[in-house]
């Protein structure tokens, strides 16, 4: 990675004119500052290495992530030099990289990450000279435009990571970079104006326009690469997980159409969903996208389950068995379907984890009753596994819960309360937590936020007066 960084400067250092060195030649007349370049990326390579490995040792199980985290940085500096030698130092999308990181990583692995590009970017512009272009009378730009650009990345940088950990739109993407041309101009102002050759109302107007420039170009190649990332190495931005949830996409429409009763029931359990992840400090956009997913796998025999059915119930005309097959198959089905369909390895884990290894309770009661002894409850069961995540955890409760409390004659919040505790201890005493580092408290939260939320969903209304109004003559 250290060989990538580096080539991609020195392979740009000449292309504006003058007499053309090639690689081996450029590193023959600077080896002092290449080998300084060398080990200082070494060093900010082990030390980025050392942070996830104590800090977020998810991002070192990944090998894409590591791959993607340095290809984003080869981009970042590929077109700092592009605009460098062609329009302006000062107008270098020096941002971008911040933006592209914030909506990878975690905001503070981003921070961390964007200092370190940074340095790189310095270290670069004084031991390669690539922040030196003419640009000034046939001058070069000193070293305070080093430093301006070291202030602009990390200062801007982590504002931007922080303003944009809270857009969920891609126009307020395109709003954050004008924002961040304020900061932007103000830095390079403050570093550049007092130090110019000719402190003119010119020399003012050129570093805005640049400073302004370096946002907009920023934000632009962001928008413009951020869907080739999702899509290249499986990224859930909140950009795309709506776009997973629209109508528009083939597996919802299907189930709009084939299913309605189970898109409709997969609607509320995605606002519970949403809440609970959001009252926990879980990722709320990710637990509304797989809480739409959760059970398309009915969509195989949409008219077997409940939601779907009319007036008759064709499980009447099967064994508890075979409609145990049935019921169950659709957690693996979905699993299946979703995999099939390219989509996200975590909406099929969801798909797979949402009834863990619990009884299906209704076939196994009608089994019994045909039986004359006892039965195994395990070929009763759903296969599992139980819930590997928070967010499995989550959904697994407000499946249930949606399911169950349409089922009350009665949905008084008293009584939507000793539901939902009763289904969350009734998993807890049957282990389906053990797997997910979901805590008591947690649980209790989800269990209040779930029946808040079921509470407004069914509330009770005002029985309307059976009057029937004529047109007055």
């Amino acid at each position: 990675m250290c060989v990538m960084l580096l080539m991609t400067v020195i392979n740009l250092i000449n292309l504006d004119g003058g007499e053309s060195l090639s690689v081996a030649e450029f590193i023959t007349e600077n080896t002092r500052s290449v080998i300084t370049v060398c080990v200082s990326t070494a060093l900010l390579t082990i030390i980025t290495y050392a942070y996830f490995f104590f800090e977020n040792k998810a991002v070192l199980a990944r090998y894409s992530r590591i791959i993607e985290i340095y290809l984003i940085m080869c981009l970042a500096l590929l077109f700092c030099n592009v605009f460098g030698k062609f329009v302006s130092p000062t107008a270098r999308p020096l941002i971008f990289f911040a933006l592209m990181t914030a909506m990878f990583l975690r905001r503070r692995d981003a921070i961390f990450i964007n200092c370190e590009f940074a340095l790189i970017i310095f270290i670069f512009n004084r031991f390669l000279n690539s922040a030196d272009y003419p640009v000034i009378d046939g001058g070069s730009v000193p070293m305070y435009e080093s430093f301006a650009s070291l202030l602009t990345i990390f200062f801007v940088g982590t504002i931007g990571i922080f303003l944009l950990k809270n857009i969920k739109t891609r126009l307020g993407c395109v709003v954050v970079g004008l924002m961040l041309c304020v900061p932007a101009i103000v830095i390079n102002v403050v570093m550049q104006l007092p130090q110019s050759i000719d402190a003119t109302g010119d020399s003012l107007l050129r570093i805005i326009l640049f400073s302004a420039l370096d946002c907009v170009m920023s934000v632009l190649l962001f928008m413009v690469l951020l869907p080739l990332f999702e899509a290249l190495f499986s990224e859930l931005t909140p950009f795309r997980l709506r776009e997973l949830t629209s109508d528009s996409n083939k597996l919802m429409r299907n189930l709009k159409l084939n299913a309605p009763g189970t898109y409709n029931h997969s609607v509320v359990v995605a606002q519970l969903a949403e809440a609970c992840a959001s009252a926990i400090g879980e990722d709320s956009e990710l637990a509304r996208a797989a809480a739409y997913y959760h059970d398309v796998g009915k969509l195989k025999n949409p008219e077997m389950f409940a939601e779907n059915q009319n007036e008759y119930d064709l499980h009447k005309e099967l064994t508890p068995e075979l409609s145990v097959d049935i019921i169950r198959s659709h957690a693996k089905d979905g699993a299946k379907l979703i995999k099939k369909q390219r989509l996200p390895e975590f909406f099929a884990d969801v798909a797979v984890q949402h009834h863990g290894t619990l009884p299906i309770k209704y076939f196994y009661a009608k089994a019994l009753k045909l039986s004359d002894g006892e039965l195994n409850a395990a070929n009763y069961s759903y296969a599992g596994p139980t819930p590997t995540s928070k967010i499995a955890a989550i959904i697994m409760i407000a499946d249930a819960s949606e399911a169950a409390t349409r089922s009350l004659p009665e949905r008084t919040p008293e009584k939507v309360e000793a539901l939902v505790r009763g289904i969350v201890e009734e998993r807890v005493n049957l282990d389906q937590f053990v797997d997910c580092d979901i805590t008591l408290r947690e649980l209790t939260v989800v269990t209040r936020t779930v029946v808040s939320e079921l509470t407004g969903v069914y509330h009770s209304r005002v029985q309307y007066p059976k009057l029937v109004l004529s047109k007055k003559k």
